[in-house]
């Protein structure tokens, strides 16, 4: 202890004469520890870190599975699995949706959720006041109960008075029952939640609307669920052939089950990036450090006289690095909270979690002093180790050049070879996703986004006694919107272009024959009215548009598009096949019986979700597939954004108590729905731009200390003739010598690099010879710039003035 008393007393000593270099150790570690608590917040918060509810393994998620596929699940199977089950202590089912909240201005409309009770309570959810959902208020006419979260409950006041109070919503009294505790379920996607009641013609095992979370029994694995499940979707399969034949069930944990696999590949991949950024950090530490230890070898060599010996001199050098280390691994834990706060902002909603919770925890503080004695460790040895191997005789006879000096040389130059390989690799990694988000932005979105104005309107149910009236309004609707001036053309659709399809439904091509259910082809389903494909600038390829002839008494007819036509018709005319569907009932979650629609056009295919991939398309008649719930486009012929009012005041002419929900340009839709391949982008880019810079510096360094130590070298050869010029050559050949080599070794982790975030990518390979190319370019000139300002310092010695200096 004595001994460690010593050394660090020693060291802080040595580290006050030296401000400049202190400084420079400690704020590149910063910006190195800074990083990595960022990202690794994140990653604890979003893949590591245990869900925030008790006993958390015990929440699972079950689906309906189809063919190789997680799929919701019809209120039939919910009710029979409920039943049938060994395995679950609760099963709830619930569903997203809309409510139309009455306020003092105009009806607002609220992100909402439908649950069986007990919803709530199965997760041990805290409530603020109030409680979860009874079992008597998920019976159809008991229903009109309300939980708030706790945000919207501040947003309305927060009053404690609400409690049991009622609130207008849909047009219908609701009592508050409970207003959930700040935390979790305030980074819910949800305001206010309603207990899910099943009416009579919503039991049925057709319709897949619901989603299904349960709590397992103690003792029961996941394996044992899974196993009980699928006994329990045999015998639902053999009494309900039709429509459960080739379905069945899969239980899964509820951690992350909701993030694709993507998304977590994207987070270690960030976090394996600024692992990079640290080991670059420590590199260039370690190349000052070892500058700093040869500029020390007297002071070492007489300290080896006196005694010292090598054990003793190793512990005093790294403990000097361990001490930077904590200090800049201190001040990086702070930089670490404003960079978590800086990617907090840029994340687009409902990417992460919401269970996941953003803070620097006793775990996340742990594996920061980790990396940063790690850090110390890795580069005070280097240092330590060649401080430990001064030869006292020969620094005290050569003035403090010796071998060990040109070990330390050719220590340091190996080091910033390793530094450009990575750097090199991180760049390139930044460069495949910015040229993946490049193609994105590119990507035919089969539709013009420019001067579209968006919106949902969401009614209660039992708005309408009849399909007729919802025909009604829906017209009464679009008539009060082409009213608007500088409205060019409004549309409905029961989907949302670019975000979803209404529906998604099996089918049959008439004429082809289905063994079941479960090998009929897919697609998404949309009702749409006859101005939809000007509205949103979609181009028809062949046959006609929809015209207000199609009626709900007119033949059924429906448009493909061009993906659907080349999976399913080709070979054949379009034109003349027809499909047949299930009809989808009107503000009912079930299905009547299937009917036939011929196929009168095929359109552009319209890309939705992250843009990647097509997907087949139906369109048909809003007149002749009602819906109560639309969106409706109008495409405008000045700013859309600017006339949200004029818009919002067309509806209430026709209807006053009906919210906008979602307001949207359709430029914003398509911004938001790059953002999860932007924000990686960005971060990718900022890791990779740090890594440059160090590599810079790094360089920087090096040849700036090997001008010091060949100062009598370059001005000898200036004294017998060689040209400034030619020294400045000479500095810049070992430096480009020194970053060629990197790049070599930079290659082959790039590829490395590409092959693992191949599946993230879009229209890029994992060996992109232009993006390995350009950062290797402006990596290698880097290096030549960075290395340029020494050479010019070599090239302006004065001769005489260096040959006498010893």
């Amino acid at each position: 202890m004595r001994t460690l008393i010593r050394n660090l007393r020693y060291g802080l000593h040595g580290l006050r004469k030296s401000p400049g270099l202190t400084a420079a150790v400690i704020a590149t570690l910063m910006l190195g520890i800074g990083a990595t608590t960022a990202i690794y917040t994140v990653v604890y918060a979003v893949l590591l870190a245990p869900l925030p509810y008790p006993q958390p393994d015990q929440l699972v998620m079950v689906w309906s599975k189809v063919n190789g596929g997680d799929n919701g699940m019809s209120a039939g199977d919910f009710l029979d699995w409920k039943a049938q089950n060994r395995s679950f202590q609760q099963l709830c089912a619930f569903t997203g949706g809309s409510l139309n909240l009455a306020t003092q201005d105009q009806p607002e409309q609220l992100d909402s959720m439908r649950a069986t009770p007990g919803w709530f309570s199965m997760q041990g959810i805290p409530f603020l006041m109030g409680r979860d959902f009874l079992a008597e208020e998920g019976v159809p006419g008991k229903d009109h109960a309300v939980i708030l979260t706790y945000r919207l409950w501040n947003r309305l006041g927060a009053s404690r008075g609400i409690l049991n109070q009622p609130m207008r919503i849909n047009g219908e009294p609701y009592t508050v029952v409970g207003v959930l505790s700040p935390g979790v379920g305030d980074r819910f996607n949800f305001e206010l939640a309603a207990p899910l009641a099943f009416r009579p013609e919503q039991i049925n095992h057709d319709y897949h609307w619901l989603l299904t979370m349960g709590r397992l029994k103690n003792g029961v694995t996941l394996q044992q669920a899974q196993a009980d499940m699928d006994s329990v979707s045999s015998h639902i399969a053999a009494a309900y052939p039709v429509s459960n034949k080739g379905w069945g069930a899969s239980v899964e944990p509820l951690k992350n089950d909701f993030l694709p696999r993507e998304r977590i590949r994207n987070l270690w991949l960030l976090l394996g990036a600024v692992g990079f950024v640290l080991l670059i950090t420590c590199l260039n530490i370690a190349n000052l450090l070892l500058a700093k230890g040869s500029a020390r070898q007297r002071e070492i060599a007489i300290r080896s006289s006196v005694g010292a010996n090598r054990g003793q001199i190793f512990g005093q050098f790294l403990t000097e690095s361990l001490v930077l280390a904590l200090l800049g691994g201190g001040l990086g834990v702070g930089l670490g909270v404003v960079l978590l706060r800086a990617i907090l902002a840029i994340v687009p909603d409902g990417i992460l979690p919401s269970e996941a919770n953003f803070q620097l925890d006793s775990h996340v503080l742990v594996a920061a002093l980790a990396a940063t004695t790690l850090a110390g460790l890795l580069f005070g040895c280097a240092p330590a180790w060649y401080a430990s191997r001064v030869d006292p005789g020969e620094s005290l006879k050569d003035g403090g050049r010796s071998g060990t000096g040109n070990a330390s040389h050719k220590l340091r130059r190996g080091l910033i070879v390793g530094e450009f390989g990575l750097a090199l690799s991180l760049l390139a990694g930044a460069g495949l996703a910015m040229h993946s988000f490049w193609n994105l932005t590119r990507v035919d979105l089969g539709l013009r986004t420019d001067h579209v104005l968006t919106f949902r309107l969401e009614q209660r149910p039992g708005r309408f006694a009849n399909p007729e009236q919802m025909n009604v309004y829906n017209q009464q609707m679009l008539s009060a919107l082409r009213s608007v001036p500088g409205a060019s053309a409004v549309a409905t659709a029961t989907g949302m272009p670019l975000r979803f399809h209404s529906d998604g439904l099996t089918l049959k091509v008439v004429g082809v024959t289905y063994a079941e259910i479960s090998q009929q082809p897919g697609a998404g389903f949309q009702s749409i009215s006859p101005d939809y494909f000007k509205a949103f600038g979609i181009q028809m390829l062949k046959g006609r548009v929809f015209n207000d002839q199609d009626t709900a008494t007119s033949v059924r007819v429906a448009i493909v598009n061009e993906e659907f036509a080349n999976r399913y018709l080709k070979g054949v005319d379009p034109l003349v096949q027809r499909l047949s569907i299930v009809q989808i009932i009107p503000g009912s979650p079930q299905l009547g019986p299937e009917v036939e629609w011929r196929i009168v056009g095929v359109c552009h295919t319209v890309r939705y979700g992250d843009f990647r991939d097509d997907s087949p398309e139906v369109d048909v008649p809003f007149a002749q597939s009602l819906s109560p719930d639309v969106t409706i486009g109008v495409r405008t012929a000045q700013d859309p954004a600017a006339m949200t009012r004029t818009i919002a005041a067309a509806v209430h002419s026709v209807d006053p108590q009906i919210a906008l929900g979602h307001i949207r340009t359709m430029d914003q839709v398509k911004d938001e729905l790059l953002g999860e391949d932007r924000y990686t982008m960005v971060l990718f880019a900022s890791f990779a731009a740090v890594a440059l810079l160090l590599a810079a510096v790094g360089i920087y360094g090096l040849m700036a200390y090997a001008v010091s130590q060949r100062t009598q070298e370059i001005g000898l050869r200036l004294a017998l003739g060689s040209g400034r010029q030619r020294v400045i050559w000479l500095i810049l050949k070992e430096a480009s010598l020194l970053a060629t080599i990197g790049l070599g070794i930079g290659l082959v982790g790039s590829v490395l690099v590409g092959r693992t975030m191949q599946t993230t990518l879009y229209g890029v390979g994992a060996m992109d010879f232009s993006v390995i190319v350009s950062v290797a370019v402006i990596l290698f000139f880097t290096a030549l710039l960075a290395s340029y300002l020494p050479a010019r310092r070599a090239a302006s010695i004065d001769p005489m003035q260096a040959l006498r200096t010893d």
